[in-house]
């Protein structure tokens, strides 16, 4: 699981929205990062598929993870809305970087 966190950490956390210039993260301690919150669930969800589409990713994604966050209701999801969802709008990058770490790349 380190391995992950930590190529995560070096890959995204250094082009997240949600970071400062030099990468770190700069969620107060009432928000929590989506990516570190459901990390296992996240690689789980990665080594399940072997594909090229992405849009098979995100729809395990969104059945596994997405359904027992608590920003989901009937479906929605205001952050995924609203393009503010790290998950969502860093998965294609994440799915890359679990793959790399697991062809020991990174």
């Amino acid at each position: 699981m380190d391995k992950y966190l930590k190529a995560i950490k070096q890959n995204v956390c250094s082009i997240c929205v949600d970071s400062n210039e030099k990468g770190i993260c700069t969620l107060n301690e009432k928000e929590t990062c989506a990516v570190e919150l459901f990390l296992p669930q996240i690689i789980e969800v990665v080594h399940s598929i072997e594909s090229n589409d992405k849009k098979e990713y995100f729809n395990k994604l969104h059945e596994v993870v997405c359904t027992g966050c608590r920003t989901q209701e009937n479906g929605n999801c205001y952050l995924r809305e609203d393009a503010n969802c790290s998950l969502d709008r860093y998965f294609p990058i994440i799915v890359d970087i679990i793959h790399k770490v697991d062809r020991g790349l990174i």
